[in-house]
């Protein structure tokens, strides 16, 4: 995408009434007024509130809020020139219950109060396979305490990638720290018992790791 493109999406997404973009020092030094206030503030509903974090262009977050017209749905990313297409869509398809926050995924507990989150997916992230960037791992023992300050009691975390190193990595850590696996699965698309929501929608990255035969796995948890 052109410099210029990419100007033009970031100016669209200040006039986007579902984008927040918060400066990092408001949300650190506590100042972001959002944070325990999403449901009346921000989606003016008392639904239950599901986090997509690290969006991309949005396609789940979108996906999943047509589905569940009974939940409010957040997609999280740094990147606001690629939520921009999920944004836009949602406002031109009067989507109430999805909108789209631009920070990073590391600041969670710091833009969520505690309990106010039901439930977390994450899809296809990056998995950080050079040892040394085990820290930037989304599903790292750093990161699933940030999730479990946020999630209400009995929260789940729902982890959807095609890289078999970051489902292989994140069942170790499960198993190892004895957090409760709901589901695992190495191969959705050849599992008769997935989710639908696993398997009816798909981002446009995943459409491309199917062209090229790449299993897509999920695994479903609650962190203990």
């Amino acid at each position: 995408m052109g410099s210029k493109n990419k100007l033009k999406r970031f100016k669209e997404n200040e006039s986007f009434s579902n984008v927040v973009q918060p400066s990092r020092e408001e949300v650190v030094e506590g100042r972001f007024l959002l944070k325990g206030n999403w449901k009346q503030d921000f989606f003016k509903n008392d639904k239950p509130l599901v986090l997509e974090l690290g969006c991309g262009k949005g396609e789940y977050s979108v996906g999943l809020a047509k589905a569940n017209p009974d939940k409010n749905f957040l997609g999280i990313d740094i990147k606001g020139a690629r939520f921009w297409r999920g944004a836009k869509t949602a406002l031109e398809e009067n989507l109430e219950n999805v909108g789209f926050l631009r920070s990073q995924i590391e600041l969670v507990d710091f833009l969520f109060a505690e309990n106010e989150v039901e439930e977390i997916w994450i899809t296809f992230p990056d998995p950080q396979i050079k040892y040394k960037r085990t820290k930037h791992r989304m599903t790292n023992s750093e990161f699933l305490q940030k999730y479990k300050k946020i999630l209400v009691p009995g929260g789940v975390v729902n982890l959807k990638t095609d890289s078999e190193f970051m489902h292989g990595y994140t069942l170790g850590i499960l198993h190892g720290e004895g957090h409760e696996i709901l589901d695992a699965n190495h191969n959705v698309y050849k599992n008769e018992y997935s989710p639908k929501e696993v398997v009816e929608i798909q981002t446009f990255y995943e459409k491309q790791y199917l062209e090229q035969g790449k299993p897509i796995t999920y695994i479903r948890f609650r962190i203990k």
